[in-house]
C-alpha cells in the first residue's frame, strides 16, 4: 500500500532509483565468457570483513527508501535477514566472496518490494 501521498509516478521514480542502486550493487557487470554478474557489493567484499560490514550499510539504505510503501513487517525482516545473511556468509574469507557473488541480497529486497506493490493492486 502506497502512503497517501505517493503519486504513481513518484512510485515509478522511486523504484527506478531502487533498481539503480540493486543493479550497480550486485550486477553491473559479467565475468567474461559466463553468465555470472557482479557489481560493487562483490568488488568492495573482497575487502575482509569492512568490506562487508560497509556493503551491509549500504544495503541497509534499500530498506529505508522502501519504507515509504508501509510494507508488512514481516517483508522487512525478510529483508533485514537477507542482509545480516550477505554480511556474515561474506565475511568468511574466499567462502564469503563466493557466496556474494551467488546471493545479491539487494536484488533479493528488491524483488520483496516489487512483489508486494505488485499483488496490492
Amino acid at each position: 500500500m502506497l502512503s497517501v501521498m505517493q503519486s504513481e509516478d513518484d512510485l515509478k521514480l522511486s523504484l527506478k532509483r531502487l533498481n539503480r542502486f540493486s543493479r550497480i550493487m550486485e550486477t553491473q557487470w559479467r565475468i567474461p565468457f559466463t553468465k555470472i554478474r557482479f557489481g560493487l557489493d562483490f568488488l568492495i567484499g573482497l575487502v575482509p570483513v569492512v568490506g562487508d560490514v560497509l556493503t551491509g550499510l549500504l544495503s541497509l539504505w534499500l530498506i529505508k527508501e522502501s519504507l515509504r510503501y508501509q510494507l508488512p513487517k514481516r517483508i522487512y525482516i525478510k529483508m533485514v535477514l537477507n542482509v545480516l545473511l550477505d554480511v556474515l556468509v561474506g565475511s568468511i574469507p574466499l567462502l564469503g566472496d563466493f557466496f556474494d557473488l551467488m546471493f545479491k541480497a539487494n536484488r533479493r529486497n528488491l524483488k520483496l518490494v516489487i512483489e508486494h506493490l505488485e499483488s496490492s493492486k
